[in-house]
């Protein structure tokens, strides 16, 4: 990882943001080696991860242990994993759907020990599909040329990963999970490294209200950040904390501009808010396409892929053609895959529809793009270490530069293992020295609890699929306007703050970068510009709740 530049040549933006969550002290206080926050694949993999090399491990989890995105994971998980495919072959799909912004030794680490990660979650217990001769069975997804995506139960991927690993976790002594608790800021020392953090849990015979867990490490693995718009694929928990929290403490925070839009979510109507039903990629990978109204197969001409283009330019594509035909979403085709296919590789996405009033097997599904992934995040090392001392981040809420301006499908359970597995052979060569914390400082501002629809329309008729300087700038001048103060306390209003700083960083972004690369697409600025942004926006907060810009070159 490479350190920001001091600047970069862009408009100023007067923003100041709170710096903490709560001003008052903790009422209890609880000790560990390492503190991981989240428990989705990258957060339970840490853990077993982090105990196995010898450290004391608090797992610390929003709502339930299995509420996280993982569990909802559809298509799989993507490896080398048959003959006729190689390393090099699934880093040049991922340099590509990345559009000249991955960090090429993160995607070479990532290729390279995916395999052995995903052995890895077999011998802890995960039962993927396997063909009729036993071997793992293998699928293709958006912007693979080669079939290598491993799924479980069809469509149930994420599901049996985490049964898998929620078991490991729980039987594994010297991991102590706290369920129903949400991380709130990191406390640091007088050096600026972390020491901790401090959360409010809710669960029944835990420690209640706000405490602190202190450690000289900290993993965020919060996850994502999909509730900044009013249609997500994002489970309900998807607040953007663990981007948030870490920006409180200081830490660079990169590529927040590109937000990865599903192009085939189902269609719930226009005033359909929150989680969306996602209907997976790997429907195309067996064969489904999208038509329009008119029957029309628009993807053939987009893309040599056609219907299995990456998704930023399905996406794009589709809101293309809704815009020019005047309709609310185009049609998924999935007819000619037969009720067998349907029940077998997709049982879960079938029941979903049907119990909506829908029958892929005879009907066409009705699709739009929703928001599904944030490719950006802390920026980390190859290590997972961000550039705060003592935190480490890994999964959604973090910037490795595997992803650059656009995710590969499913990609990301592969990064969750991978970086995971990175972090904790960091921490087995020695932890950061524990020391003594200081207090806090700087502004305390929460929004209102009812004030959430306040961040997410901005934010959908702004920063979504299409953007413009015009729309950008509307969208950061009502966020600008929320108002946030110190008030007393509760879940929504931390949560809605966190949802209201990662807003701005996402529109600020999205202004300053004036051009259309990967899942960025800019309408005033239609051209990819290598010349000036083969770079990542980097953003950074001040002691006084300000926001500072610079830029990191992508190197090769």
């Amino acid at each position: 990882m490479s350190g920001s530049a001091v600047s970069l040549d862009v408009p100023a933006f007067d923003v100041v943001l709170p710096r903490r969550l709560r001003s008052d002290a903790p009422g209890w206080t609880t000790t560990a080696d390492v503190v991981v926050v989240g428990s989705g694949i990258a957060g339970i993999s840490v853990a077993l991860e982090a105990r196995a090399a010898g450290h004391q491990v608090l797992l610390v989890t929003k709502a339930r242990v299995a509420a996280g995105a993982t569990q909802w994971a559809q298509g799989g998980i993507a490896a080398v994993l048959d003959e006729e495919d190689s390393p090099d072959d699934h880093i040049t799909d991922t340099l590509v759907a990345g559009a000249g912004l991955c960090d090429a030794a993160a995607v070479r680490a990532l290729v390279n020990q995916g395999p052995g990660a995903v052995r890895a979650l077999i011998d802890l217990g995960t039962r993927f599909d396997r063909n009729a001769a036993g071997s793992i069975a293998l699928t293709r997804e958006g912007g693979h040329l080669r079939d290598r995506i491993a799924h479980a139960g069809g469509d149930a991927t994420g599901a049996e990963i985490m049964r898998a690993l929620i078991e490991a976790v729980t039987t594994t002594p010297g991991i102590e999970v706290i369920e129903h608790a949400l991380a709130l800021d990191l406390i640091l020392d007088a050096r600026g490294a972390v020491q901790g953090l401090t959360l409010h849990v809710m669960g029944e015979g835990q420690p209640g209200g706000v405490g602190a867990a202190l450690a000289p490490a900290v993993v965020l693995a919060a996850g994502g950040l999909g509730q900044v718009y009013a249609q997500t694929t994002n489970p309900a928990v998807a607040t953007g904390d663990g981007v948030a929290m870490a920006l409180r403490a200081g830490a660079d925070v990169a590529d927040l501009e590109f937000i990865q839009f599903h192009p085939t979510v189902l269609w719930s109507g226009s005033s359909a808010q929150g989680q969306q039903p996602l209907i997976s990629e790997a429907v195309r990978g067996e064969g489904a396409f999208l038509v329009d109204d008119d029957g029309v197969r628009f993807m053939v001409p987009e893309h040599p892929l056609a219907d299995l283009a990456p998704r930023d330019v399905t996406a794009k594509a589709i809101v293309r053609r809704m815009r020019l035909t005047g309709a609310e979403h185009v049609w998924l085709d999935g007819r000619g895959l037969g009720e067998s296919t349907w029940q077998q590789r997709f049982p879960t996405i079938l029941r979903r529809s049907r119990e909506r009033g829908l029958d892929p097997v005879v009907d066409l599904i009705p699709v739009a793009p929703a928001q599904h992934y944030a490719s950006g995040g802390v920026r980390t090392d190859l290590a997972g270490r961000s550039s705060v001392r003592g935190l480490y981040v890994c999964g959604e809420s973090a910037c490795t530069g595997v992803h650059g301006a656009n995710r590969l499908a499913s990609n990301s359970l592969l990064e969750g293992l991978v970086f995971a597995e990175r972090i904790a052979h960091s921490l087995a060569a020695g932890l950061p020295p524990r020391r003594e914390p200081v207090e806090a400082s700087g502004p305390v501002g929460l929004v209102a609890a009812s004030d959430r629809a306040l961040v997410q329309e901005p934010m959908m008729a702004g920063a979504g699929v299409l953007r413009s300087h015009v729309s950008l700038q509307a969208t950061r001048d009502q966020l600008a306007a929320i108002a946030t103060d110190d008030r007393r306390a509760c879940t929504e209003e931390w949560e809605n703050t966190n949802l209201l700083v990662v807003a701005t960083l996402i529109a600020r972004a999205a202004d300053i970068r004036t051009e259309t690369r990967g899942s960025h697409w800019r309408v005033d600025h239609p051209r990819r510009d290598d010349r000036r942004w083969r770079c990542r926006v980097v953003q950074r907060q001040e002691t006084d709740g300000s926001l500072t810009t610079g830029r990191e070159d992508v190197a090769g």
